[in-house]
């Protein structure tokens, strides 16, 4: 099966995206693998006809808004992200209109209409860099109320608005003050994503987003980490750095990212479901806001 994905990925001119929370047999079959802003760019530069989104819902609906006149293929249907259901339209009109005055930035992790009422999108890895580029002194921001806490330690000149004020993942609430103990008692550094509650960011030795915990285990040392985010993450780091140690909590699992098997993968390829659609004036919209973000960043 493996080999038949490899020969219709060429064939059809196709392009594999995984994020790094899919598993690892589906990352191993992908062409790109990374964090939402990778993925988000990879997108935008791709030459392919056809882009088959390994990950959840809205990562194939950001494909779609910066490739509109390509085909864009989620594998399983039903792949979705509890933190994005977090934020609806309504949510942010009624906030628009209690802030006036306040921009409106909206997590990747979000759907394509939620998307499309934003003056900017942000992902873990940029989100600072984009509220800081903002003229603004309020910001409504949604739907993750930890990475706007984490903003808004960052950027303390700034009003961080979460929208709505309760919106987590739950991958990453289940990160403990206990297993911050257990990790010390055990040596080694403690490095979560922002998605983690506040009290885990002040106490972990460092906090970066996946692809942010790339590039520092690339720039060298050889203490064990403990990685509070999605399991899979320290089996990419395991497969990138091999002499390196990274702990994960084998508790801290995504379903939604799971759901995709290399059978999916390989029917996705072959019949082309299930396609992304999406109206074109929320995609026009959206791609607005999400290319402004890809601004800030390069």
């Amino acid at each position: 099966m493996e080999t038949e994905i490899r020969a219709l990925k060429t064939e059809k001119n196709a392009v594999i995206m995984a994020h790094n929370y899919q598993p690892m047999e589906i990352q191993a079959l992908a062409d790109v693998v990374g964090d939402s802003l990778e993925l988000a760019v990879k997108a935008k530069e791709t030459a392919a006809d056809l882009i088959v989104v390994c990950g959840v819902r809205f990562m194939a609906e950001t494909a779609k808004i910066l490739n509109p006149d390509r085909k864009v293929v989620l594998p399983v249907e039903d792949a979705g992200c509890p933190l994005a259901d977090f934020l609806t339209p309504d949510l942010i009109l009624e906030a628009k209109e209690q802030y006036p005055d306040a921009a409106v930035v909206v997590y990747v992790n979000s759907t394509a209409e939620s998307k499309a009422l934003a003056d900017i999108t942000c992902t873990s890895a940029n989100a600072v860099r984009v509220v800081a580029s903002l003229p603004n002194d309020t910001i409504l921001f949604g739907p993750d109320s930890n990475l706007a806490a984490y903003v808004q330690r960052e950027l303390p000149e700034k009003t961080i608005i979460p929208l709505p004020p309760g919106g987590h993942c739950y991958v990453h609430m289940g990160f403990t003050l206990a297993d911050v103990e257990a990790a010390r008692k055990k040596g080694g550094t403690i490095v979560c994503h922002p998605e983690c509650p506040p009290e885990i960011q002040e106490q972990a030795d460092r906090i970066a987003s996946t692809a942010g915990m790339i590039r520092a285990a690339a720039a060298g040392g050889d203490e064990p980490w403990w990685v509070f985010t999605e399991r899979e993450m320290a089996s990419r780091l395991r497969v990138l750095y091999p002499g390196r140690v990274f702990y994960e909590n084998p508790e801290a699992v995504c379903a939604d990212m799971k759901e995709i098997s290399i059978a999916d993968l390989h029917h996705a390829l072959e019949s082309e479901e299930h396609e992304v659609v999406l109206p074109p004036e929320v995609m026009d919209r959206a791609r607005r806001a999400i290319e402004r973000m890809i601004t800030v960043g390069a």
